[in-house]
């Protein structure tokens, strides 16, 4: 079964958004910092007398001091790391995968952690420099202190263990696999589990509502449309899925009004502004609701890694086992709830995703066996997992698949292949496949 991630809220979307960003761990070390001065003047009286002499307070300065001077340079040495592996990454992986290496989450909070340490320092050493601390005050502020630099500690043995994978090939293509897995699993449960799935055209009265921005649309805000839908007595029909290039000329979604909502009588009170809010355009896609834009960049990879001036069929076959790993749940049952039944939208087809993958790889793959027989073979075993869902579309990939490589292959080699080609046909007639 599916457990895919639950359609969320624009404004859960962008706080989840904003927690990735570096700066907010960093924020939070500050507000550790101004609240210590705040608060070590007022828990220190309660500490017995003379406790923070006998317990060296008075060191407190000096060790703020090294952490204030070390976690500078330590920051500015991690970020330079940070720059070069995104830079390596992009030119032996794909441009696209920046994105995710930017959200890497131990990244982010190492990173954070040495900044955010580097700001409490300095906060610290203000405070003392202000001549406003008692001993047992300073003691406060030096238990605090300890605790930071045990944090930072935990903090490099982490980075250090990270660098030895960060930005590699496996590590980036991982990032992909996992966020396209991500975005799948949350089209399939909740946009085709929570509503209605449209095929076809929306019905001939229905009226076409446009987005004013141009670029793509990256999140839908299926709460918020659903209860447009209830207070207008709407039935929305959206038009284009998360990926989608939209353009003010372009509908975005369709209404009909079926005169079922709790403002039914105020049509003037209805503004269309409300469906579009609820639509978050970008100009780039993103990752988070796109499971295309996941496997496209995959295939993007192997792309690159076909190339004459690459020459690693290997990252591609890899590609195709983690293609055939994303895509076979497709075939899972999923248990449906009506969670938005206002609310239709286009169906994601099993073409389209095999449309993604294959195509481009047999074409730069064309004259490497190794490559081919792989793509057959995970093309075959789509068919066998669900010959009904995967089948049709395999026998067309496979056939095209062909079609590329029958000019470059050796007549041993074609074979084999052609062997494997009807074998997916088989597969998809009977619901199992002979022997290779």
């Amino acid at each position: 079964m599916f457990h895919g991630v639950p359609m969320i809220s624009r404004w859960r979307w962008l706080l989840r958004q904003l927690l990735q960003k570096l700066w907010v761990v960093a924020l939070l070390y500050t507000c550790l910092g101004i609240g210590t001065a705040f608060l070590a003047p007022a828990i220190g009286p309660f500490l017995p007398e003379g406790l923070g002499e006998k317990l060296g307070s008075g060191a407190v300065e000096s060790v703020l001091s090294v952490l204030a001077s070390s976690m500078l340079a330590v920051v500015t040495f991690s970020l330079g790391i940070m720059v070069s592996a995104f830079t390596a990454a992009a030119g032996a992986v794909t441009p696209r995968t920046t994105t995710l290496l930017k959200a890497d989450r131990t990244t982010q909070r190492v990173l954070s952690t040495f900044l955010g340490s580097f700001l409490f320092s300095l906060i610290g050493i203000i405070a003392l420099k202000a001549g406003v601390y008692s001993d047992n005050d300073r003691l406060v502020l030096f238990a605090v202190t300890i605790l930071v630099v045990g944090i930072i500690v935990v903090a490099i043995l982490r980075w250090i263990a990270h660098l030895t994978v960060f930005c590699l090939m496996n590590d980036s293509i991982s990032k992909v696999e996992t966020a396209a897995r991500l975005a799948l699993e949350q089209r399939m449960a909740a946009l085709e589990g929570g509503i209605a799935g449209l095929v076809g055209a929306p019905p001939s009265d229905a009226e076409p509502v446009a987005h004013p921005e141009i670029g793509y649309l990256c999140h839908v805000d299926m709460p918020a449309l659903q209860d447009v839908a209830d207070q207008f007595g709407l039935r929305l029909y959206l038009a284009v899925q998360p990926g989608s290039f939209l353009h003010p000329a372009q509908p975005a979604l369709w209404l009909l009004r079926d005169g079922t909502g709790q403002q039914t009588s105020a049509r003037e009170d209805f503004d269309p502004c409300l469906l579009t809010d609820a639509l978050t355009v970008s100009i780039t896609r993103n990752f988070d609701q796109d499971p295309r834009f996941g496997l496209a960049v995959l295939t993007e990879i192997a792309e690159r890694a076909l190339s004459p001036a690459v020459n690693d069929p290997g990252t591609a076959i890899d590609i195709l086992g983690r293609a055939v790993r994303l895509l076979a749940p497709w075939a899972e049952q999923r248990s449906v709830t009506l969670d938005f039944p206002r609310l239709w939208v286009p169906p994601l087809h099993v073409a389209d995703a095999l449309e993604d993958v294959f195509p481009p790889i047999a074409r730069d793959g064309a004259a490497i066996f190794a490559v081919q027989i792989r793509l057959q073979k995970s093309l075959l075993a789509l068919t066998q997992i669900a010959p009904a869902i995967f089948g049709p579309s395999a026998i067309l990939q496979s056939a095209e698949a062909m079609a590329r490589c029958r000019d470059q292959m050796l007549p041993s080699e074609l074979d084999r292949l052609q062997a494997v080609s009807a074998a997916i046909s088989q597969a998809a007639d009977t619901g199992r496949a002979r022997p290779i």
